[in-house]
């Protein structure tokens, strides 16, 4: 048996982040299975709340929700690292609203993404059972950034504006520092 590893992440410009991914037919496999544990470790070292299989150049319908507190999303709600596999969005809230997003296949920026506040999603588990919840907030907007790399989207794509884009730098001054003076008050 090998042991997981973090897979390398590829960068926005390799083709790949642009292909709609392909469906998941054997969830068993065991390049599926190693793959998802690959995806853990990977997004676990990168400081990540998400990833999908393409960001490791593996073109799947797959990604890891996995939202904690981090460097990066030091305000994320704490939850178990979960595999989704061939993940859909049923339904939507007509509330829409924007956040930071940043992506560890797009590094050193963050852009301003409106995202639904509140989705219904199906996905299929590491175990082959299918899964049906309803996401609201910051996991949710994690759900529909990974479903975007399913599609061949990023994050660049959805910001409304070129002035609602900063640097990873300036949006850690900015909005960390901004949350920890109003946490202080």
């Amino acid at each position: 048996m090998t042991m997981n590893e973090k897979a390398p992440i590829i960068q926005l410009g390799n083709p790949i982040l642009r292909q709609k991914a392909i469906w998941v037919t054997n969830i068993d496999d065991q390049q599926i299975q190693k793959l998802i544990d690959d995806l853990i470790v990977t997004v676990s070292q990168a400081n990540g709340v998400g990833i999908a299989a393409p960001q490791v150049a593996e073109s799947w319908r797959l990604f890891i929700v996995a939202s904690r507190p981090n460097s990066r999303y030091p305000h994320a709600p704490e939850m178990e690292p979960t595999a989704m596999i061939n993940p859909q969005i049923i339904a939507y809230s007509s509330e829409v609203v924007k956040g930071w997003e940043g992506c560890l296949s797009v590094p050193g920026i963050r852009g301003l993404v409106p995202r639904y506040q509140a989705i219904v999603i199906e996905y299929t588990d590491r175990h082959g059972k299918l899964e049906k919840q309803v996401l609201t907030d910051f996991v949710a907007r994690i759900f529909q950034h990974e479903y975007d790399h399913l599609e061949g989207k990023v994050f660049l794509d959805r910001v409304e504006s070129t002035e609602e884009l900063m640097t990873e730098a300036e949006y850690q001054q900015r909005v960390v520092i901004a949350d920890e003076k109003v946490e202080d008050n």
